[in-house]
């Protein structure tokens, strides 16, 4: 009897030894990879949060931005504009009688600075400007529209000279002039720059300035500005869109 039970554990005994053994190393791949899938599992539930929550978070700044937020940013950049650029002037103009920004209140106002012997900038943009009145006559806006030049070339551009320089453009275009310090003064309130180049043989000279039309509401507020190369059309689009909204 306990020979017959010696052989069956001894018989036991050698089928586990026999059988297949898996590797230690195989089986801590199998138990690294079992853990990676979960973890893999875990991380991409992980990105397909943050994907909700970035959209869900820029649906709503988007929103915001194109109801209030948009008309917000508009309001603060009118307010730091206000405060950055334009502001009263005493000039006088091409009947020499004396002018400030209140005599056009009620009035939209279009600015140019330049000079009346400029060889071709600042008659190219005068001619935009009277294009831009002309235009805004078409939709009867321009009654309530004044173009104005202010020149930077004090010393040679008198009343008369200024006159006779605006007359070739519009008459309804107004031409501004003052005493150097006027002009300093003014030139440093709408932020134009602007300085007298040496002179030639003859004495004659450039001024070099800054190019620039500045459009200010019937409250003598400022409101935006164009540059030398925005089209004209685009322009009187602007304009007409402003007065609407005031």
């Amino acid at each position: 009897m306990g020979c017959c039970r010696f052989l069956f554990v001894s018989r036991a005994f050698n089928k586990v030894l026999t059988q297949p053994r898996i590797p230690l190393s195989l089986t801590y791949r199998r138990f690294l990879a079992t853990d990676s899938s979960h973890r893999k599992k875990n991380y991409l539930w992980l990105q397909w949060g943050f994907f909700f929550a970035c959209t869900a978070a820029i649906a709503y700044f988007s929103t915001y931005a194109v109801s209030g937020g948009k008309d917000t940013m508009r309001q603060i950049s009118s307010n730091l504009g206000q405060i950055a650029i334009g502001g009263d002037f005493r000039l006088r103009d091409q009947t020499g009688m004396e002018v400030t920004l209140t005599d056009f209140k009620g009035k939209w106002v279009l600015i140019y600075f330049g000079f009346c012997r400029c060889p071709d900038i600042c008659p190219e943009q005068l001619e935009r400007i009277v294009e831009i009145q002309e235009r805004l006559g078409l939709y009867g806006k321009d009654k309530d529209f004044v173009p104005i030049f202010i020149t930077v070339d004090p010393e040679r551009d008198t009343p008369e000279v200024v006159g006779e320089y605006v007359k070739e453009f519009s008459p309804k275009l107004v031409g501004l002039t003052g005493s150097p310090d006027q002009i300093k003064i003014t030139a440093k309130r709408y932020r134009i720059y602007y300085s007298k180049g040496p002179p030639d043989r003859d004495g004659d000279y450039i001024v070099d300035h800054t190019v620039v039309m500045y459009l200010l509401n019937p409250k003598g507020e400022f409101v935006e500005f164009y540059g030398q190369v925005k089209p004209v059309q685009e322009i009187v689009r602007r304009i007409m869109d402003h007065m609407k909204k005031y």
